[in-house]
């Protein structure tokens, strides 16, 4: 009986440890979203509890781990960055997701803005033209559960036509038009959030309507450039 009760006594208090004891970033994060997202006008519940959700650190390489919450983007190798939280937060948001949405997001570079779109859609289709940076993030994503996003290798500007049409569409690598392949796949009254320009861009909200699309500018950012056809389609012409 009284190692019975003992056995007990230990399985209410593992229950009863704060998260921080099996994660010891739980902290972190949640300051991340008071200090860096909420505190600078992002409301919306679900993408709020998304970032608090997913393990920023463990998209991250083991070095830059220490400082995956900071109020920073983090390079990753290869001319690639996860973007500053607030980014990755203002850019989901935009999107004005539901839980019944699919979404495609193009550049899925690491895979965590996919993985913080999961929480918050039913399925995530994501489009990397890398295919050694798409293998890292299936099998990221696959290690730690993201059972709803699916991974491709190929050129974002064609978009995925399979899965089309979109409720929603992320473009989370910069090209300097909005490319008409993915206008094609969006869905009417569907949302595309694009951050479009060369070196300094304007991020946009494209709605889709019956009538033509509605484009709206939200705030200054430079991200990283498309790469692939969008660059042969919208070179300058001599």
């Amino acid at each position: 009986m009284k190692r019975a009760a003992c056995l007990a006594l230990a399985f209410l208090l593992f229950a009863a440890a704060p998260a921080t004891a099996a994660d010891p970033f739980a902290r972190s994060r949640r300051e991340m979203v008071e200090q860096q997202i909420r505190s600078r006008g992002i409301v919306q519940p679900d993408v709020l509890r998304a970032m608090e959700q997913v393990p920023r650190h463990l998209f991250a390489p083991r070095p830059l781990q220490e400082q995956a919450y900071a109020d920073e983007a983090l390079a990753v190798g290869a001319g690639r960055s996860i973007y500053q939280p607030y980014i990755v937060a203002v850019m989901t948001e935009l999107l004005e997701l539901d839980r019944n949405d699919k979404v495609l997001e193009v550049g899925t570079g690491s895979g965590y803005h996919a993985a913080v779109l999961s929480r918050i859609a039913r399925q995530v289709y994501s489009i990397e033209i890398d295919a050694g940076v798409a293998q890292q993030a299936i099998r990221r994503l696959g290690e730690l559960g993201y059972r709803n996003v699916e991974v491709r290798v190929g050129d974002g500007y064609q978009g995925w036509q399979a899965w089309a049409p979109y409720d929603a569409i992320l473009l989370s690598a910069a090209p300097p038009r909005i490319p008409q392949p993915l206008l094609d796949q969006l869905r009417v009254g569907g949302k595309m959030v694009a951050p479009i320009g060369e070196f300094f861009q304007d991020l946009l909200v494209i709605t889709k309507t019956a009538d033509g699309l509605e484009k709206r500018s939200v705030i200054p950012v430079v991200l990283s450039p498309m790469r692939g056809k969008v660059r042969d389609v919208h070179r300058p012409r001599r």
